[in-house]
């Protein structure tokens, strides 16, 4: 890429972060998550959740770099059956939080479990892959090519790690208090009614 070119980029860029920091700040289906995960006091546990959400941005990021989503975009019976395990998959966990709740022991979870309840939150939602097809490529230059998208990606991920960070610290801060029993309760109750609403949204829409 010449000069001239990251000339324009680098405008498109700097759009685009103030951009992705809005939309990271939107509460979604990995925002509930983070939030559940990091109420249990662990920030390793916390921080692999994050590790699992980014890892499922680059996912749909490197999809849309090499054109992937927009087979997803272009093929019905794809992103239906995606989007029906993606719903499935929230309603289990908000059912889940609801119905069967574990022992204190037993709710320390590896930061493994966290890991993979961000990564599978975010590659089983299929708004995410089309998101990705339809908002990264308004801040790059048709002409720019792949290198330019993964300059988006890349900074797509340093904003949510930055956002989730401190959400995921100021969380963990107020541990013992979310670990009090009524106010775990009222948690595991409202995440699981937001992530069964966020399935069942995601099941009805086309």
């Amino acid at each position: 890429m010449s000069g001239a070119d990251d000339d324009r980029v680098m405008p498109n860029l700097l759009a685009f972060i103030p951009a992705a920091f809005l939309i990271a700040m939107v509460p979604g289906p990995a925002t509930v998550m983070l939030i559940k995960q990091a109420s249990r006091g662990s920030k390793r546990n916390a921080f692999a959740t994050i590790g699992g959400i980014e890892a499922g941005v680059a996912f749909w990021g490197l999809a849309a770099v090499f054109g992937l989503t927009a087979l997803l975009a272009a093929s019905q019976t794809a992103y239906d059956v995606l989007r029906f395990a993606g719903a499935l998959f929230l309603i289990y966990l908000g059912a889940k939080a609801l119905f069967f709740r574990n022992s204190a022991d037993e709710r320390e979870v590896r930061a493994g479990a966290g890991f993979r309840a961000g990564l599978i939150t975010n590659v089983s939602n299929p708004k995410a892959g089309v998101f990705a097809l339809s908002f990264l490529p308004q801040f790059v230059p048709a002409h720019a090519g792949a290198g330019a998208l993964l300059v988006c990606v890349a900074a797509w991920i340093a904003v949510d790690v930055v956002w989730y960070s401190a959400l995921a610290l100021l969380v963990t801060r107020l541990g013992r208090w979310l670990r009090r029993e009524n106010v775990k309760r009222w948690l595991e109750r409202t995440s699981g009614g937001l992530l069964i609403g966020f399935g069942v949204t995601v099941a009805l829409e086309s």
